[in-house]
């Protein structure tokens, strides 16, 4: 047997707190004592999904107060017997709407909720006040849920998706627009697999964009276009493959997968202009056409263009106009009108609308540039360059300027060629899988040049081991701040959850890393419920200890001070009982500091 001294800290630890689950109010037969949990909110705005009705009686339209019902009697969409057992419907803010997929391949229960709007929408009527209480609703659950699903209708979903995707800044949780091409109601329909497909993304993985989910695959949100009203398959990304694929297995392709690289907050900005508008360049186009549709209010406009960014040259009086409309500060964004390509200046009729003003939008979609151009303009602190360049700027992965050179190749490298010779393996394939190993192995021990060499060649710093642990997780544990702050910027999230359900910052408060709890939750990381749950007997245990660190790592990580134990008393309470001088210290000057009552 190993001596303890050679077991990872971490290891260590982990084993004994699993020792103790009995303590925190699990009964022996409890599912949750063998199954990880994540909650999902689902924000059903309308959309066909959930409409009912036929042709004849005026068309589809959204029903209220219908899907619910209809959820609970589908077996593959709500185990309604665990939800018996586990009294979830008595258990949260939406109980009456809350249920739980059935235990997933990867042994992950997810129960989610859904929140109604009212009244529920047919995408058509959708306008940038809807986005912004999506986003607003997104801001205000944010830290009570693991992730997100939108039920919306397709017609503007890819506007929808675009907008979000700029309004919600440094996102690091998964947020899934789903919906359907036939009613969840109807005996063959798509809703059914469309909404279970997005269910298990948001609730199994931190993909930290704002996502749509159609069909078997899931797409970054601004880069992607309905190009079908009459199949199942109805959404394209042109210009970039999608993050994952649901087949038989859900594959996530990381390498492609935008993340913040910051170590601030998740924030929404619900303040978009609504003077923007989509004018398309056809033959034929009179000068007075583009005149009337460039006036005052119009501060800027998308202008879909031929081929790689192209528009008549043989045409001053267009020319001037445009050129006019520059100089009076409207911002126009050029957009290709072919699905597939590039704005670019390799024609002289490309070139000359860059010498009047005209930005290129590169290969955004016509929803992304219009949702971006929207967006930007919002900003009203900024002066009109600065606003053009942001414009010009990769914000959220919606362009692929700024992209080149993102797949660094494992299979190329020196690197890998090295470690394939080093250690004999016949595929590098299989290199490649001993990435997360490798990263945590390098987190372990405070290796921030060979995290460094590790991502340079590709390899995903947010990857976990086989414990589900990520590189964050590891330095969060050994109480490496210069290593965390590191992979923060490189895009680390602080919601990923091991096997056990920990994420980094409950890490750090179990090692009580006083400066590692202070970074994470400067960048947004807060406890998840299941981490919550029986906080104030934990917390009482501590008090009763003297446990003046732990104390305060749960105070700097946001715990409620006042929680209380299985018999109803706070931590002051317990300190005072047990006459522990240094508790009532260290709580005494908390109140004294902060506030809260004894």
């Amino acid at each position: 047997m190993a001596a303890a001294s050679s077991i990872p800290q971490y290891q260590r630890q982990r084993s004994s707190s699993l020792s103790h689950e009995s303590m925190w109010g699990l009964p022996e037969a409890c599912p949750a004592r063998e199954e990880a949990r994540s909650q999902v909110l689902v924000l059903n705005t309308g959309g066909t999904i959930g409409m009912g009705g036929t042709e004849c009686d005026g068309g589809l339209a959204p029903q209220m107060n219908k899907l619910v019902e209809a959820l609970k009697k589908m077996p593959m969409l709500h185990d309604e017997e665990y939800a018996k057992v586990m009294k979830l419907y008595d258990s949260c803010e939406f109980a009456d709407n809350t249920l739980a997929l059935p235990l997933s391949k990867r042994k992950k229960r997810i129960i989610y909720s859904i929140l109604e709007y009212s009244p529920l929408l047919d995408s058509c009527n959708m306008t940038t006040d809807n986005w912004a209480k999506i986003a607003k609703d997104l801001e205000t659950y944010y830290e009570q849920y693991d992730g997100f699903v939108i039920l919306h209708g397709t017609d503007t979903m890819a506007y929808t998706a675009a907008a979000l995707s700029f309004m919600c800044k440094n996102v690091g949780k998964t947020i899934v627009l789903t919906g359907a091409q036939v009613p969840i109601y109807e005996l063959r329909n798509d809703g059914r697999s469309n909404l279970l497909g997005a269910l298990l993304i948001a609730g199994q993985f931190v993909i930290p964009e704002v996502c749509l989910y159609f069909h078997h695959k899931l797409y970054r949100g601004n880069r992607v276009t309905k190009v079908d009203t009459g199949s199942f398959d109805a959404f394209s990304s042109p210009n970039l493959p999608p993050l994952a694929n649901a087949e038989v297995d859900i594959r996530i392709d990381w390498g492609i997968v935008w993340r913040a690289n910051t170590t601030k907050k998740f924030t929404v900005q619900t303040d978009m202009n609504r003077n923007v508008g989509l004018l398309r360049i056809f033959p034929g186009i009179t000068a007075s056409t583009v005149k009337a549709f460039l006036q005052h209010p119009m501060e800027g406009i998308v202008l879909e263009t031929y081929g790689c960014g192209n528009a008549p040259n043989n045409r001053p009086d267009l020319l001037e106009e445009l050129r006019q409309a520059t100089e009076r500060n409207v911002v126009i964004l050029n957009c290709t009108q072919c699905l597939r390509g590039s704005v670019a200046s390799t024609y002289a009729t490309g070139q000359d609308l860059a010498q009047v003003g005209v930005i290129s939008g590169g290969d955004m979609t016509p929803e992304a540039s219009l949702a971006k151009l929207s967006y930007v303009l919002g900003k009203r602190h900024l002066s009109w360059k600065e606003k053009k360049k942001m414009l010009g700027d990769n914000l959220r992965g919606e362009m692929s300027s700024v992209l080149t050179g993102i797949h660094s190749s494992l299979r190329s490298s020196k690197f890998i060629n090295v470690m394939t010779k080093f250690i004999s393996l016949n595929c590098k394939e299989e290199l490649g899988a001993l990435i997360p190993s490798m990263a945590c192995a390098a987190a372990k021990t405070g290796d921030l040049d060979a995290l460094k060499a590790i991502e340079e060649v590709g390899g995903n710093l947010s990857c976990e081991d086989y414990d589900g642990r990520t590189p964050l997780h590891v330095a969060a544990s050994e109480g490496h701040v210069q290593l965390a702050e590191y992979l923060l910027k490189s895009g680390a999230s602080v919601y990923a959850k091991d096997r056990y359900g920990a994420t980094p910052l409950m890490n750090a408060i179990e090692f009580r890393h006083m400066d590692i709890i202070r970074l994470l939750r400067e960048t947004g990381a807060h406890l998840s419920g299941e981490e919550l749950k029986n906080a104030g007997t934990k917390l009482c245990l501590l008090a009763v200890n003297g446990d003046v660190d732990g104390l305060m790592a749960w105070h700097l990580a946001g715990i409620d001070m006042e929680s209380t134990d299985y018999g109803g008393r706070t931590p002051f309470q317990v300190a005072t009982d047990e006459k522990n001088i240094q508790s009532l210290d260290f709580l005494n000057q908390l109140k004294s500091r902060r506030g809260f009552s004894k």
